[in-house]
């Protein structure tokens, strides 16, 4: 199948433009990206320790999808398909660099602080949840983004990391207990200094 000028791109499902893409239309992977970009960048992003992991995950995760697209069972959702396929690769980065861990370098080129108070906000509390996120075994980190930050069931979940319920379930209530003692640690922390003024 090929994306031709009878059907639109848009128009078709995500199976048919990866049935098109495995036919050979250049077109069909690209329109398929588009349309999950955002979500799969989130995963990655969630998933990973730094943005430069997750950059380097996704990039590989999409390669992997691009090149084994013909292996892609439909009994699946196709963007099932594409988060089992970017959480792995999170997770094979994380392995990797725990193998040969290396040294971050500061990144001077981000965006200007937002004007606002509500945007910093945001930020601050985006970064308070990456932050306790990273106290997380990867394992239990990819479970409880998976059930909680990206809404899928426990049943899915298992689906898309490849391991029991029961596993899904004991490694997001081992990582809300870390996680909810970390953030208690880090508002008392706040607290603390607040009160010194501060």
């Amino acid at each position: 199948m090929r994306i031709n000028r009878g059907v639109a791109a848009a128009d078709m499902s995500d199976a048919q433009l990866l049935a098109a893409h495995v036919a050979g239309d250049p077109r069909a992977f690209a329109e398929l990206l588009s349309r999950h970009q955002d979500h799969l960048w989130q995963t990655a992003r969630r998933t990973s320790y730094t943005v430069q992991d997750a950059e380097d995950a996704l990039q590989e995760a999409l390669l992997s999808a691009h090149r084994t697209a013909a292996n892609f069972r439909e009994d699946a959702a196709v963007r099932s398909w594409l988060h089992k396929i970017v959480v792995n690769a999170c997770l094979d980065r994380i392995r990797r660099n725990r193998a040969r861990p290396t040294v971050p370098l500061l990144d001077d080129d981000g965006p200007d602080p937002a004007d606002t108070r509500d945007a910093m906000a945001e930020r601050e509390t985006a970064l308070t949840v990456e932050e306790a996120l990273a106290i997380l075994p990867p394992e239990q980190r990819a479970a409880v983004v998976t059930v909680d930050l990206e809404g899928y069931t426990v049943a899915e979940a298992a689906g898309l990391l490849g391991v029991p319920e029961g596993t899904v379930k004991s490694r997001c209530s081992r990582a809300r207990n870390k996680l909810a003692q970390h953030l208690k640690y880090l508002q008392h922390e706040r607290n603390g200094i607040a009160a010194q003024g501060v």
